[in-house]
């Protein structure tokens, strides 16, 4: 399985399209408020279908989701390369976003699933991160190969480079297992505070009385995360059972309301689901400004791609290095303090880069990516060990719609910071790097009250 999982990461960021579509748009005549739509459509696309396509992953198959959302890119792709028009690229980004919203929850909540049902639910960080490493890697990879294609094809062959790898993709997610059974939580979601296995509520912050992995009280140690913090960090001392599967038979709108219910009953749920986006919408943002960086930083044009590279590195690394800085955070019973380190030094590594505005200042920016990759992990990790009941991916797509909801805010804040606030793009970094010196003393303040 968790070869599938790596080939899929790999093909789903393998799209030679990714440095070169930009200019498709422009050299089909889109202006640039045209191509900001299309972005715009993007975005909306995704954030529309996001819980909903949770829900029904919950309900029927996740495997179908997954295979299904390549192919709708691909068609998206074919679209672009033989019909290149405004209303062609706009469908192709609603085609595109599609596939974003049906693997976004679906994809970490069926892998969390079966490594439990295999009993290495403790492997899940390991594995998650090793998967972003893959999906970095094919970013890298599509960077590295476009440049060629291009030369020797242009349009036409990148595009379907492009059609290929989301057709590989489509191929290996058929190979993924999905056992479906009705989830033990089942009836516990529907009563909104009883235990999985039919005990009595627990209070707030404390876990149920019985359930399997990922939710159990045995996995829910106190970790010095409460309710009180606002956020959820630190892997469980135990794993080891399957964790609960989606019900089939709660149906598309009772998996909804399941999901619900278990948020609104669950304290810890709702803290780890809240530090999702508390870690991922920043970063996961400023990406698209590295390139800015870059130039301003006075590299050449032509070795702009060779210091992206870099930073990708770094974030590449950051996903090889997750499951083991997992695994120690876990052996010091301080998973909230490695946390709020990884969140404070990598915030400081960001705005030093930022600042610096030379070579040695874009590889600081390298080991910040590799940083906040680590805690992306160890946050989405916290999340589905925190989930007990049915409603895995549709939880998984609420913490999805706060991420993109998060970046949209970033988008915009970056866009002042440059036009009102006349910072350049290092001094940008450098204020984005602040929230997170906010999130990382919240993390242990609500690890101490949790110990008193």
């Amino acid at each position: 399985m968790a070869a599938c999982f790596y080939a899929y990461s790999f093909l789903d960021d393998f799209v030679l399209l990714y440095p070169v579509y930009a200019l498709l748009f422009a050299d089909h005549g889109l202006s640039l408020w045209q191509i900001s739509s299309l972005f715009v459509i993007w975005s909306l696309t995704s954030l529309l279908l996001e819980v909903p396509s949770g829900a029904w992953a919950d309900a029927f198959s996740r495997r179908l989701l997954l295979c299904a959302g390549p192919l709708l890119t691909g068609v998206g792709f074919t679209l672009w390369i033989l019909a290149p028009s405004y209303w062609a690229f706009a469908a192709g980004f609603v085609l595109w976003g599609a596939k974003g919203a049906f693997a976004s929850g679906a994809l970490e909540a069926l892998v969390y699933e079966e490594l439990g049902r295999a009993g290495a639910a403790d492997r899940y960080a390991r594995t998650l991160g090793r998967g972003r490493a893959a999906g970095t890697v094919g970013v890298m990879a599509s960077m590295a190969a476009a440049a060629p294609v291009f030369a020797a094809g242009g349009y036409a062959a990148v595009g379907a480079a492009s059609v290929a790898s989301c057709l590989l993709g489509a191929a290996v997610a058929t190979r993924f297992p999905e056992h479906r059974a009705a989830a033990a939580g089942a009836e516990t979601v529907r009563a909104r505070g009883q235990g999985p296995a039919g005990g009595e509520a627990a209070p707030d912050g404390e876990p149920p009385s019985g359930g399997n992995a990922g939710g159990s009280g045995s996995a829910r140690r106190g970790d010095g995360q409460g309710a009180s913090s606002g956020v959820d960090a630190g892997p469980p001392a135990d794993a080891d059972a399957g964790p609960d599967s989606g019900d089939p038979e709660l149906g598309w709108v009772g998996t909804l309301r399941a999901g619900l219910a278990e948020l609104r009953a669950e304290p810890s749920v709702r803290g780890a689901l809240l530090l999702v986006p508390a870690v991922v919408a920043v970063w996961g943002s400023l990406d698209e400004y590295t390139p800015y960086l870059v130039r301003e930083a006075g590299v050449a044009d032509p070795a702009v791609p060779l210091y992206l590279l870099l930073i990708w590195a770094g974030a590449a690394a950051g996903g090889l290095l997750a499951g083991r800085v997992e695994e120690r955070g876990r052996a010091a019973r301080t998973p909230a303090g490695v946390l709020a380190a990884l969140l404070a030094g990598s915030a400081v590594a960001l705005a030093a880069g930022g600042l610096l505005g030379t070579a040695v200042g874009i590889a600081l920016v390298g080991v910040a990516f590799g940083g906040f990759q680590v805690a992306t992990v160890l946050a989405e990790a916290r999340l589905q060990e925190r989930i007990t009941g049915p409603a895995r991916a549709t939880l998984t797509s609420l913490a999805g719609v706060g991420t993109d909801l998060g970046t949209i805010a970033v988008y915009g804040a970056y866009g002042l910071l440059g036009s009102a606030a006349g910072l350049g793009h290092g001094a940008a970094f450098a204020v984005c790097a602040l929230p997170y010196l906010v999130v990382a003393p919240l993390l242990l303040r609500g690890r101490g009250r949790k110990r008193a």
